[in-house]
């Protein structure tokens, strides 16, 4: 007797290579309806296999570390907002779990909200250790972005539990005896630097929400703090507050 289309259809979902599909009886079968469940679930697996492709791409750093030393604590680091008119600067590190398969994880910019929070969920509950720092606004202005971004950066790798071995920065060097390797778009580069700038926008945005409570007039919970016309429009009719970065333009022409 001649399989059902829905039974064909949950039979597919086992399903683990296309090579496997192909060896399959049903895979001759002509029905439309078969094709179009064959057809998708070959689509869903050519997109998971270049999710793993992509992954062990964004592995090499960290395995040409290992390949040293098998045992290294390898921690990513990142920042987020470093571009913002308010709000502090951001930074995260993070050491990997052994055994890690983040697939999917990528620089936080080319992630849609809802992948950023599915991640955020996954990594704080199985990576080896993780941890925040920040530059205030107020330390932004005094010593510059470029420095705070720095700051925040140290700060985090301070906070951690653990002592790294070396350290994976995006586009930074840093004054820290740990050895060290600086990837110019690490976030894309790098597992990671990428699990970093996923946990450090998180971390920012929701700060960010949290401040348009109290200072609804900005957008600060779609724009995070960024220069778009809804923050602009805030600041010429409500003025600045203490969040707002005085070094940054338009903010220090008009207000210094």
């Amino acid at each position: 007797m001649k399989q059902t289309i829905t039974e064909i259809t949950n039979l597919l979902k086992a399903q683990q290579s296309i090579a496997s599909i192909q060896e399959q009886d049903y895979y001759q079968d002509e029905r439309k309806g078969v094709q179009s469940a064959i057809k998708r679930r070959i689509k869903q697996l050519e997109k998971e296999q270049a999710l793993f492709d992509k992954y062990i791409e964004m592995s090499q750093f960290e395995n040409e570390i290992l390949k040293i030393n098998e045992s290294a604590r390898i921690c990513g680091i990142d920042e987020v907002g470093r571009g913002p008119l308010a709000g502090p600067v951001v930074a995260c590190a993070v050491i990997l779990n052994k055994d890690h398969r983040f697939t999917g994880l990528n620089d936080s910019k080319q992630l849609s909200a809802k992948k950023r929070n599915e991640l955020e969920s996954e990594l704080t509950s199985k990576v080896y250790a993780y941890a925040y720092g920040s530059a205030s606004v107020e330390e932004i202005d005094t010593i510059n972005i470029y420095e705070a971004t720095k700051l925040a950066m140290k700060r985090a790798i301070a906070a951690l539990e653990v002592r790294p071995d070396h350290l994976l920065i995006d586009a930074m060097e840093l004054d820290t005896d740990i050895p060290q390797t600086s990837i110019i778009k690490g976030d894309a580069k790098s597992i990671s630097i990428a699990a970093a700038s996923v946990l450090a926008k998180e971390y920012r945005d929701r700060y960010m929400r949290e401040l348009s409570k109290k200072y609804n007039f900005y957008g600060f919970e779609k724009n995070a703090g960024y220069g778009t016309q809804q923050h602009l429009d805030g600041i010429k009719k409500y003025g600045i507050i203490s969040e707002h970065r005085k070094s940054f333009e338009p903010i220090k022409s008009h207000f210094n």
